[in-house]
């Protein structure tokens, strides 16, 4: 018997999170635009932001004529035992591989499993152990001096709530300076290399998150 020289393509249930449907539109509007690169990160983007919002909106770093079974990956399932003694107030574990982050409550009543952006490169990843160390609502945005090294245009700061702040409705502060886990208007990040170091949500989940996750809630990324 003769083997099927293009077998079916093997989805994982990341497609179903993100929707066919919205990942076509992205790929259709994308096509009109030329190449640039990302002022913060210098990885090169595609798509353009709207007159009047965020600087990272309409702009990711996937190339859309790129195969995209490569934005895909294949999804863990972790515990938070594997990293901590004990849960505490809560434990919030970041998996760059998978593009997921997860969060069991202090009394495991709760667990949950969210899609998110992650760092455009290694050389942006901080993996370790951290905790969440203050929570935000209409975060500030603050460029880090590396960032405007890199683009002296970019502002020294950001208010909360402003159309050219990219950080959406709420943050959580990291022990590490200058990481933390937010919103973002530009959904087409979430399961992208598509950040300059921290994890971005679609907007109700961090709203979620951020009800549910207390001061203190431990952090492992991996």
């Amino acid at each position: 018997m003769t083997k099927n020289p293009h077998p079916p393509k093997i989805m994982d249930r990341r497609f179903f999170l993100y929707g066919a449907a919205g990942m076509g539109m992205t790929l259709a509007a994308t096509r009109s635009y030329g190449q640039q690169f990302d002022p913060s990160t210098g990885q090169q983007v595609f798509g353009a932001a709207e007159a009047g919002r965020a600087p990272d909106v309409g702009t990711y770093q996937v190339d859309p004529n790129a195969d995209q079974r490569r934005n895909l990956s294949s999804f863990r399932s972790r515990h938070w035992s594997e990293f901590f003694p004990d849960l505490g107030v809560g434990v919030i574990l970041a998996d760059v591989n998978s593009k997921a982050l997860h969060y069991w409550s202090g009394d495991q009543s709760v667990y949950r499993v969210y899609p998110c952006s992650i760092p455009v490169s290694e050389e942006l990843t901080k993996r370790g152990k951290t905790e969440v160390v203050r929570k935000a609502q209409a975060p500030s945005w603050t460029p880090t001096a590396d960032m405007r090294r890199r683009n002296p245009d970019l502002p020294v700061r950001v208010e909360g709530g402003s159309p050219d702040n990219p950080l959406g409705p709420y943050g959580l502060y990291l022990a590490w300076p200058a990481y933390l886990i937010h919103g973002t208007h530009d959904t087409r990040k979430i399961g992208r290399r598509s950040s300059s170091g921290c994890y971005g949500l679609f907007n109700e989940h961090i709203t979620e998150l951020y009800g549910m996750a207390e001061v203190g809630t431990k952090v492992a990324v991996f």
